[in-house]
């Protein structure tokens, strides 16, 4: 039975994490498997010193992302966040994700720099208002909303992306 996660960090399973704690047992742990500690040991252990660095690498940057951590907490209870079959999604939330889609186009062919630093100010706020909803309503246990949050976080996340490269472009 493989650990979980949390387990792995010695972490309570909780969307709420000490990402400093998180980041120091990540350091001690990839330090016991680091590859020169393995350059005489025979291939079977070399082989398993790598997949628990795969396994660790993993495992961190899955619980550093508040929108990884959120879906593998989903998948702890049973539930796939981005189910290709369930498509119900908020029609407000859709329409607003259309409208944003078109801002960034529209901003991207004005090239609008001081329009695209409100945008990314924007989607920054949006996603911080996102990972304070679904940190509540992890303690309250309500699922298929935090469901539907972790996908609209996946939209502002992708956005909020988006918007930084096309920054890194006009700048």
């Amino acid at each position: 039975m493989m650990q979980n996660y949390f387990e792995l960090f010695s972490l309570k399973v909780d969307f709420a994490i000490d990402l400093s704690a998180l980041e120091h047992t990540y350091q001690t742990q990839i330090a016991q498997y680091h590859p020169d500690k393995f350059a005489t040991a025979d291939d079977k252990k070399k082989v398993t010193a790598i997949q628990n660095t795969s396994l660790i690498n993993t495992a961190f940057d899955t619980l550093k992302s508040p929108l990884l951590r959120a879906t593998y907490l989903l998948e702890l209870q049973g539930i796939n966040a981005f189910d290709e079959k369930d498509t119900q999604m908020d029609v407000d939330f859709l329409m607003s994700q259309i409208e944003l889609r078109e801002l960034l186009e529209a901003i991207k062919t004005t090239k609008d720099e001081m329009a695209l630093e409100d945008f990314i100010v924007d989607i920054t706020g949006k996603v911080a208002q996102n990972i304070e909803k679904i940190q509540h309503l992890f303690k309250v246990d309500k699922f298929n909303k935090i469901k539907n949050l972790v996908r609209e976080l996946k939209f502002y996340t992708q956005l909020n992306t988006q918007a930084n490269q096309l920054m890194d472009e006009l700048l």
